[in-house]
């Protein structure tokens, strides 16, 4: 019996870069599976014609994991590789990648790329690490002692907080107090996290490691709205990298692949640059999520996660650009709560000049609110153009085609 070429992904969303990667995966040739946890996934099941085999389970749960990947195995899959492009399935898959399959990654990397608590404290005293105290589950939160090694505003976070949930901006000692006890309260097994609030632009860097060889994927400008919450509802795309910031991002980056002992591996980092030099945001081991994978083929004419499915397989990966375009995705929130009645607009907004895609994510009868998390962003525009202003004025015009009509509840 000839063995089916698998690759196995623990996770997919139903848009953005994990489900690119599994038509990519399809495109590359491999029979595809995928394991989840979501009861809509199995119910809308004709709407992945990209997963050969979907398999309902508990994908929090490695033991049950292993058990179905060997009744694979039993029924004639290969399993050339188990990836996840979902943050909380990133170290699962690498793990079971462990026992199963040859694992070009590290999940040791991984696994401190995974914590921001880890991160900080690997990373401790590096010149781009922001200063940070953690306090531990259980501990007994003494304000006396954290205050005087900070000036306001600081940045309260939980450790595993992922798409700006639970990253909260204490602007003076009460709030502060209130952000620390209520992220207490959610999570008493959880530390937290109080840190420097850095100043400055923000970018997004999408890089890959290839034998201890890093390559720069695409350097993003970040515009973030702060509401309840910091979201990034713009990402301008840099066909060209000024020099003076290609050599911070360089420098930095190479420290931390170098720190965490990456040989191969994916990864993407958030930085700032603040008037005392770069400084690290946070870091996760995968591409980002939503519309990136897409920006980045506009702008260079390459699928990241392809190359990154190349990189996981143990081949090299090549991020060279085949084109450069300014590129700018525009993304939109809701400003108030309500059902969602219906959406104008979508047509004309794919009808604009320099318009590559259109993405409306809620159907009709759908509860929109005001964003406290990356997830509650409902649309994006995604506009090339020959410079970054000309690719941002065509991103935000169309966008504002798009109109949420909304019952108040």
């Amino acid at each position: 019996m000839e063995l089916l070429k698998t690759i196995l992904f623990i996770g997919t969303n139903k848009s953005g870069s994990s489900r690119d990667a599994i038509f990519a995966a399809k495109r590359l040739g491999f029979f595809t599976v995928v394991f989840t946890n979501n009861e809509n996934q199995i119910q809308q099941r004709d709407q992945y014609p990209d997963v050969h085999k979907m398999i309902f389970i508990d994908t929090d749960n490695l033991q049950d994991m292993r058990e179905e990947i060997k009744r694979l195995r039993s029924k004639g899959m290969y399993i050339e590789t188990i990836v996840s492009f979902v943050d909380s399935s990133v170290l699962s898959a690498s793990l079971l990648c462990d026992e199963f399959c040859k694992n070009h990654f590290s999940s040791r990397a991984i696994k401190l790329m995974n914590n921001k608590e880890d991160t900080r404290l690997f990373l401790e005293g590096q010149p781009y690490t922001p200063f940070f105290t953690v306090i531990k589950p259980g501990e007994e939160i003494s304000f006396e002692t954290i205050l005087p090694k900070f000036t306001f505003p600081v940045i309260v976070k939980s450790p595993n907080s992922t798409g700006s949930k639970d990253v909260l901006l204490a602007e003076k000692e009460e709030q502060l107090k209130n952000h620390t006890l209520m992220l207490q309260a959610k999570d008493p097994n959880e530390s937290i996290i109080v840190e420097e609030y850095i100043t400055g632009d923000q970018y997004l860097v999408e890089a890959v490691v290839y034998k201890e060889e890093v390559m720069i994927a695409g350097v993003i400008e970040q515009e973030i709205t702060k509401g309840k919450r910091f979201i990034i509802t713009g990402y301008g795309v840099m066909a060209e990298i000024p020099k003076d910031i290609k050599a911070g991002i360089e420098e930095v980056l190479h420290s931390i692949v170098k720190k965490l002992e990456i040989i191969n591996g994916a990864l993407h980092l958030e930085l700032r640059r603040s008037p005392n030099g770069w400084k690290l945001i946070e870091i996760n081991p995968r591409i980002s999520g939503g519309a990136m994978n897409k920006m980045i083929q506009a702008a260079f004419g390459f699928s990241l996660v392809e190359e990154t499915l190349k990189l996981v397989l143990g081949e090299r990966p090549s991020v060279v650009p085949k084109q450069k375009k300014f590129v700018f995705t525009q993304y939109q929130i809701a400003s108030e709560q309500g059902i969602l009645e219906r959406v104008t607009g979508k047509g004309k907004a794919k009808k604009s000049p320099g318009i590559v895609d259109v993405y409306v994510k809620p159907k009709k009868g759908t509860l929109l609110f005001p964003p406290l998390s990356m997830g509650h962003r409902y649309a994006y525009v995604i506009a090339a153009g020959n410079t970054m202003d000309e690719a941002k004025r065509f991103a935000k015009n169309a966008v504002n085609e798009i109109k949420f009509h909304l019952k108040k509840e």
